[in-house]
């Protein structure tokens, strides 16, 4: 195991729209490899990068992300970003230093943003305030993943040795419109509340903006 240091917490950000087993078993890894004492499943209320799709409002997918989560004790949803608007991840960081003082942060994310780390507003204030947890998926270029590690320095930086799962919640949602069954894709408790509140039935423009 990598400690990371005493009362680590982890920090895993996204739209959850929804959130999958996928999501479950990299915060399962980040505990395991960096031990972690907890993490948070931070929901984004309009994230930069991305739009949500569907139009599903932030305070359903917290639902769907507190569903998600409620079985495991290591485990959290959070509601920071959707109750202070906060949109970017140095300042969600920077938040939760001042709810939780004295942790460490480690911020958990896919390869595929980490090679797009640069792009992020102030990478650096984030590295100050964290450090990052990076989880390998399905075809990524690994050679892109250790170039991003030399760039922004392997103190900084650890890629988890985890399971590569390649289920995402664009996948999810496309199941849904087909009539096709996502059980042991989702916990079962988000698949009987995408039953019932009727979600991913029709495609629908992208709604709110995503963080």
């Amino acid at each position: 195991m990598v400690a990371v240091g005493d009362a680590a917490i982890g920090v895993l950000g996204g739209s959850f729209n929804p959130p999958h087993l996928g999501h479950l078993v990299i915060a399962s890894e980040a505990c395991a490899q960096l031990g972690l004492e907890r993490v948070l499943f931070v929901v984004s209320a309009t994230p930069p990068h991305k739009r949500v799709a569907d139009q599903v409002p932030a305070a359903t997918r917290l639902e769907l992300a507190r569903l998600a989560v409620e079985d495991d004790p290591r485990f959290a949803a959070s509601a920071i970003e959707i109750e202070r608007d906060i949109v970017y991840t140095a300042d969600t960081l920077k938040a939760l230093e001042g709810l939780f003082p004295g942790r460490r942060f480690v911020f958990i994310m896919g390869s595929d943003s980490f090679i797009q780390f640069g792009t992020w507003r102030r990478p650096e204030a984030i590295l100050r305030l964290a450090h990052l947890a990076v989880a390998p998926r399905p075809g990524d270029d690994r050679a892109a993943i250790a170039a991003g590690v030399a760039q922004w320095g392997a103190e900084h930086v650890t890629v988890l040795d985890s399971v590569s799962i390649g289920i995402s919640s664009s996948l999810v949602r496309e199941r849904v419109r087909r009539g096709l069954p996502i059980r042991y894709l989702v916990p079962d408790t988000v698949v009987a509340a995408v039953t019932r509140l009727k979600l991913y039935r029709e495609a629908r423009p992208a709604g709110d903006a995503a963080p």
